[in-house]
């Protein structure tokens, strides 16, 4: 196999709590028994293989493992870093940008592209880290960055951090009204839903969110609100984004995620925080080298004060904490504190909030991140051991999305905890977002047909699908 460079750090995350692609992590070759010569030899000389027969010798094809190769087989879970992606590299982006450009230059109007950049709000903290300056003036000097690539707009992923906290709060008040005793798991993980779909399937499934991810609700958002905004077609526009882990490379390639209106994906490239210091790093430049620029708003009359966001004090985006006070409030008249207080079980990556009234736990809300919390979650609940919790927020990484797979790495030796620490600190300077706002009403009011409306829950929602191991139990491990 081919493999195409996006990322030359691969040792980013705790090799206990990943599961790296196995033996079986292969494309099958078609054969040609007509052609096939007995007594042939196959040598392989560094990254050239060939076949020699009668002191004849020809080239073999190599061979590519696509995402969807890669998303349709259930040899393994892995966070994307030994998966060749072909579409989602830094190689693949700078490609598209140079070639717009000349498109651009040459007066070609009918097929250059509009380049929209969507970047979440955990890279900015890790690049902000990684250069030293706030997480602001990071988004500002990204955006001039991004500019000077040939972007022709930049943005952040709050307004669908928003819309997915109130979709998914709506999604659990209906489910609870239908079962109190319902367990809802989140789903904005792609690595927690992607060992979900491949190891236990039909058993899970029904238990998770349908809510969609904050990339793929912008990725809606991007491809028909704002093309609509311009008056272009989704096609015409190439959407990447920035984020925290290589997983979400592969969530923007599933099929789900391909508009059949819009003849595109809602998400062309998945960059991530690494690799956006890998470019800088290539051009020999820092992020503060560049001018500073506004990040752009193109469904807002007002330009906000703040460019990056805060989501509750959880780093994951505050599903757990959001809805746990709604729910508390909608259903019990109960109001809780601004800040929650989330007791440490086993460890720092399990933890739990109850409400109780009169003596009697009625709402049980868990965060389990890595890989062992989320086996063990699953396992007990398959065996009817499981505590009910009523909702638990589910991530692939520890300590969530701020410690994800490709976000930067300390060069000094730094502990992983201690930079994840440092991360953290940067997380709580932000401006607390509230969901309910002008501009997620304006989104549902113009462009959804309103709350909890077909189209709402077309757009903002979508399925999985178990996938069958035709290998075997390798995903049988044992943490």
């Amino acid at each position: 196999m081919t493999m195409s460079r996006f990322s030359g750090a691969l040792q980013l995350a705790d090799m206990d709590d990943f599961i790296t692609p196995s033996q079986i992590c292969t494309k099958p070759i078609s054969i040609d028994k007509a052609k096939t010569k007995t007594g042939s030899k196959i040598t392989i000389n560094g990254d050239i293989c060939f076949e020699e027969f009668e002191n004849k010798k020809q080239n073999l094809k190599k061979v590519e493992i696509s995402l969807q190769d890669c998303l349709a087989c259930s040899g393994c879970i892995t966070s994307s870093e030994g998966v060749l992606i072909t579409q989602q590299s830094q190689d693949e982006l700078l490609k598209v940008l140079r070639e717009n450009s000349k498109i651009k230059a040459s007066g070609d109007c009918d097929n250059v592209r509009t380049i929209v950049f969507t970047v979440a709000t955990q890279p900015l903290l890790s690049l902000s880290h990684r250069y030293q300056i706030s997480a602001e003036k990071t988004a500002r000097h990204l955006a001039g960055y991004f500019r000077s690539l040939g972007a022709d707009y930049i943005l952040c992923t709050k307004v669908a951090d928003d819309l997915a906290l109130l979709e998914c709060r709506q999604e659990f008040m209906e489910r609870y009204h239908e079962n109190k005793n319902l367990t809802m798991l989140s789903s904005s993980c792609p690595g927690w839903v992607c060992y979900a779909e491949k190891t236990h399937g039909n058993f899970i499934l029904p238990y998770v969110s349908t809510t969609r991810s904050p990339q793929q609700i912008m990725g809606v958002l991007v491809k028909q609100f704002l093309a609509k905004k311009l008056n272009i077609p989704g096609s015409r526009i190439y959407h990447v984004t920035v984020m925290p882990c290589f997983d979400k490379k592969l969530e923007a390639s599933r099929e789900d995620f391909f508009s059949k209106t819009n003849n595109s994906r809602d998400v062309d490239c998945v960059i991530t925080s690494v690799e956006v210091e890998q470019m800088l790093t290539e051009d020999e430049r820092t992020l503060t080298q560049y001018d500073p620029e506004d990040l752009d708003w193109p469904w807002s009359d007002t330009r906000p004060n703040y460019m990056v966001w805060a989501h509750e004090a959880t780093l994951s985006g505050g599903y757990a904490e959001h809805i746990f006070k709604f729910a508390a409030k909608e259903l019990f008249n109960e109001f809780t504190p601004k800040e929650l207080e989330f007791k440490q079980l086993k460890n720092r990556d399990f933890r739990e909030i109850i409400l109780e009234k009169n003596g009697k736990a009625v709402l049980k809300f868990a965060i389990a991140n890595g890989f062992r919390n989320i086996q063990n979650l699953v396992q007990k609940l398959k065996r009817g051991k499981l505590v009910k919790y009523h909702f638990v927020e589910v991530m692939a990484c520890p300590s969530g999305c701020i410690n994800g797979g490709a976000q930067v790495r300390p060069t000094t030796g730094q502990h992983v905890r201690e930079l994840t620490q440092q991360l953290e600190e940067l997380y709580q300077k932000l401006p607390l977002s509230q969901p309910e706002n002008s501009t997620t009403k304006h989104i549902y009011c113009d462009f959804l047909d309103g709350f909890q409306t077909e189209k709402s829950y077309e757009l903002l929602h979508t399925s999985y699908h178990a996938v069958e191991n035709q290998f075997g139990a390798s995903l049988n491990i044992k943490w």
